[in-house]
């Protein structure tokens, strides 16, 4: 019985491959017949992608991304997490050693992740936030897409 199944499982593999590789050798000649106007249609649409692209991260770094800024007061959070679709900010405490170890991996982060504001604040000096948000311990993450708290970052361990 085992292997009458084991037969027919081989089988079924067989066919998808098949199938697969069929629909592989399509789209291979396909790519391998394309006249000049469609691969010129292709590198158009490639070309506008790029600018497209080029015009978001403009905007990013004109709102302040790549750079790991602190925020002096918590109406500043509100503003940033409205001009930035994706941000994370830190809710440390001055004279932290863990808060500033965190602080050195987000400056680290921050030009790696253009897409995303890295931004700190100081947690005793945001006591609305800190109570809205439900932050206990420091340090913590916030991770707010869209206007919207997604995900947050609790401490840290060694």
């Amino acid at each position: 019985m085992a292997n009458i199944s084991a037969d027919m499982l081989g089988q079924q593999l067989a066919m998808a491959s098949q199938i697969i590789e069929g629909q592989v050798d399509a789209e291979i000649e396909r790519l391998d017949n394309l006249d000049g106007d469609e691969l010129e249609k292709i590198r158009r649409e490639r070309m506008a992608a790029m600018r497209k692209r080029a015009l978001k991260k403009n905007e990013w770094i004109s709102n302040g991304h790549g750079e790991y800024q602190e925020l002096a007061e918590e109406k500043e959070f509100f503003e940033v997490t409205k001009k930035s679709e994706n941000v994370v900010c830190h809710f440390y405490r001055d004279g932290f050693d863990r808060c500033k170890i965190v602080d050195k991996h987000l400056a680290l982060l921050c030009k790696k992740h253009i897409e995303t504001k890295f931004c700190k604040i100081n947690a005793e000096k945001s006591p609305f936030l800190t109570n809205r948000l439900s932050i206990r311990v420091l340090p913590t993450l916030v991770v707010v897409k869209e206007g919207k708290t997604k995900d947050y970052v609790v401490g840290f361990t060694d």
